[in-house]
């Protein structure tokens, strides 16, 4: 079959229609209010190239030096002239065009999209890489198909999976055929904010079809809201000057001006905004994670277009980064603000680019300011120092690759183009959403925190407390960043961030690869962070992603399907039932140990009881570590591991470290992605409390460290209740650091006066 109905697909189908049919096919089967539409599957476009012969000749046009732009043009233009001259076979075209008419009446208007089979990942969203059409009828259905399928060889298509590792001859294309909905008012909305991750919902919205906003056509408004409460803590009301439309007469997409009674005008209702909370509430809950969603308002419904992950959320930028706040060359003038759509501070001089013809002129460290972005630009951006655009939303181009880039970007400046001049000395502030003049000064590096117990958090002197405060680390490229926190260590490095971004299951990287790369890929990530910390400890916690994100990868189609992934097959269950995948991670620790990192401590998540404790040890020791030796210890989240802290304890261990997300949703039977319970979870209800207090007793008693890694170690109550108790450490964000130094040292004097009272 060439086709699949949409109702029909879902995730577990990512090889066969591609990231953005999963999606739409996983929204469906929620119940969510998803235009109906069907798919041109990925192996439909596989068929194509090798049935007409044109496969080898195309995948060997591509195999060029992506640095070398007129390599990439002429990769491009011979991969599309090979695809779209290329007749589709006549069995293909009649179903397609037989799935259409049963759309509608044989006229229905539908929007033609790209579906890559590498794309909407968990770790990279090939943002706006491949073609979409709007308002196509059943004359040029089979057309825009076949542009679909040539968009996977575009110029920026080609780059960016060079840049990522993923092999051209590998990666499919289907193509999603979907009924239009005549947007009156459409946009984007973030479940959390894309760039910090804070727990704030980032809506934003333009008249006409949602093109303008994902292109950067239009500087959206934007509406700030407080998820927990519903409230729109800020609306930002832009001039809207074009809208995209449907041509009443031709039936094409064209671009209007925005009348002038509505240019503006504030584009959403507060019930169209309660109605978009309710439904990204819905996505997140469904997916489990914080998702981009394209929303469209059609006679006064609203539609879900799309949703993918967010992918592009930073554990924190430096505070010396934030602050630069001074000038060695210029007068600190603020000169534009917009939207801070990539967090970071980075100073260059000024490059306008008003045609691609200009991008050769763009050198390393210069700041390309521009009407919007283009996806040509994208090798250009990379050797940019930050990016400034006129137009464009958190969802323009510029946002989204920027922030895969880690550039500095403010986009929606209004006449950046204009008011600023070639070779002009400005500081992009992509966390601030501000331009000024001249040059922050950061010459002078931070002194290393790991010296001098004085070192600062911040612009603060960090506090002396017997409570140590340590960081929790996502991925290694943030450990610079957590280190200048002057924290005492890192309490939590997750090596699930590290696996995923091999973008294969770990059975199929060590399959392809070997299992000496698989060893060595871990060991590349932990070193960096190491590194950086030593010889302050750095606490790694074993592999520990549920099937849901496996099933994502290449290789996650032999994952188990689970009704409930975050009670099921993780955490040391999955290791110690996978043995050789286990002692391939331990091995990596081994080595690691052996080239002298001895500031590094292995911690095995998820376990029940003593039995998982002994077990995760004897593979320890078959693989050379000396549990005597090392530092090593277990995660305290479920309740059957804290009522038996005594028999984990008699294992050996040398600490334990409390997860609360897990411990709280376990102990009270509510899980923290369902909407309709979300306002029971509460870490500090007082049988969590009680759970932890009583393992903290029996651990100091035995003497044991304790710890808590979880999100709850930020808050102030907790810090409060844990402080009092003896914890070791607590291990916060790293955006949380000073806070939880403040409040240690605090909550610490009182205890003192408190004793001499």
């Amino acid at each position: 079959m060439a086709v699949a109905w949409l109702e029909d697909v879902r995730s577990a189908d990512l090889g066969t229609v591609g990231g953005k049919a999963a999606s739409l096919g996983e929204l469906t089967g929620a119940g969510l209010p998803v235009p109906p539409g069907f798919v041109v599957t990925a192996g439909t476009y596989r068929t194509f190239i090798e049935e007409a012969g044109i496969d080898e000749e195309l995948f060997s046009a591509v195999d060029v030096d992506s640095e070398d732009s007129e390599a990439l043009e002429a990769a491009h233009e011979r991969a599309h002239e090979l695809i779209v001259e290329t007749e589709v076979p006549e069995n293909v075209r009649e179903e397609i065009v037989e799935a259409y008419r049963s759309l509608g009446d044989g006229e229905t208007f539908v929007a033609v999209r790209s579906s890559a089979t590498a794309e909407d990942l968990p770790d990279a969203s090939f943002a706006g890489q491949q073609e979409t059409f709007l308002n196509v009828t059943e004359d040029d259905l089979v057309d825009r198909v076949q542009e679909c399928w040539a968009s996977l060889f575009s110029q920026r298509a080609i780059y960016y999976r060079n840049q990522k590792g993923f092999p051209h001859d590998e990666v499919d294309i289907a193509v999603v055929v979907q009924t239009m909905v005549d947007a009156e008012k459409s946009g984007v909305m973030f479940t959390s904010h894309p760039s910090t991750g804070d727990p704030r919902i980032i809506i934003e919205a333009a008249w006409g079809l949602g093109e303008a906003v994902v292109s950067g056509a239009v500087s959206p408004d934007n509406y700030v809201v407080d998820r927990t409460t519903g409230e729109v803590e800020q609306a930002t009301v832009a001039t809207k000057k074009v809208m995209h439309v449907k041509d009443d007469e031709t039936g094409e997409t064209v671009e209007r001006e925005v009348p002038e009674d509505k240019r503006d005008q504030r584009v959403l209702t507060q019930e169209e905004i309660d109605r978009l909370i309710e439904l990204g509430r819905k996505v997140e809950d469904h997916y489990g994670e914080p998702q981009d969603v394209e929303w469209a308002v059609a006679g006064g419904e609203v539609y879900m277009l799309q949703s993918r992950p967010i992918t592009t959320i930073d554990d924190g930028a430096s505070e010396s980064e934030e602050s630069g706040d001074e000038s060695d060359d210029g007068s600190d003038e603020h000169l534009l603000s917009g939207l801070g759509a990539s967090p970071g501070v980075a100073s260059g001089e000024v490059r306008i680019v008003t045609k691609l013809d200009h991008l050769d002129q763009v050198g390393e460290g210069d700041v390309i300011v521009t009407e919007m972005t283009m996806p040509d630009m994208v090798p250009a951006m990379k050797r940019a120092a930050a990016i400034v655009t006129d137009e464009g939303g958190m969802t323009s181009h510029a946002a989204i690759v920027s922030r895969e880039l880690g550039v500095p970007a403010v986009v929606g400046c209004g006449g950046a183009t204009h008011t600023l001049e070639n070779g002009q000395v400005i500081t992009v502030d992509g966390e601030m959403g501000t331009v000024r003049e001249g040059r922050v000064g950061v010459e002078e590096p931070a002194a290393s925190p790991s010296s001098d117990d004085s070192a600062p958090v911040g612009s603060r002197p960090k506090p002396i407390t017997a409570t140590e405060v340590k960081v929790n680390v996502s991925i290694p490229d943030a450990a610079e960043r957590a280190a200048n926190t002057g924290a005492d260590g890192v309490g939590l490095l997750r090596i699930e961030h590290l696996v995923l971004a091999l973008d294969k299951t770990p059975e199929r990287f060590i399959k392809d690869e070997g299992a000496e790369a698989y060893v060595k890929e871990i060991m590349s990530g932990v070193r960096k962070v190491a590194e950086e910390f030593y010889p302050r400890p750095v606490r790694v916690r074993t592999l520990d992603a549920p099937t849901d994100e496996f099933r994502q990868l290449e290789g996650g189609d032999e994952e188990p399907h689970e009704h409930n992934p975050m009670l099921g097959y993780r955490g040391i269950r999955r290791s110690l039932d996978r043995p050789d995948v286990f002692e391939h991670e331990l091995e990596a620790f081994k080595r690691l140990y052996e080239q002298g990192y001895e500031n590094l401590e292995i911690m095995f998540p998820l376990v029940t009881d003593g039995s998982d404790v002994a077990a995760a040890r004897e593979h320890m020791e078959s693989v050379g570590i000396d549990p005597e030796k090392r530092e090593w210890g277990v995660m305290i989240e479920t309740p059957a591991s804290a009522f038996g802290v005594e028999d984990i304890i008699a294992e050996g261990v040398d600490f334990v470290s409390f997860g609360t997300n897990d411990l709280t949703q376990y102990v009270l039977a509510v899980d923290r992605n369902n909407e309709h319970v979300s306002d029971r979870f509460d870490e500090l209800h007082p049988a969590v409390l009680g759970i932890m207090g009583d393992t903290i007793d029996a651990c100091r008693e035995a003497g044991v460290d304790t710890s808590i890694c979880g999100q709850a170690g930020s808050h102030p109550d907790m810090v409060d209740f844990l402080v009092r108790k003896g914890i070791t450490s607590i291990s916060a964000n790293i955006d949380a650091v000073t806070d939880v130094f403040e409040e240690v040292d605090r909550i610490e004097e009182r205890l003192i006066l408190d004793s001499v009272r």
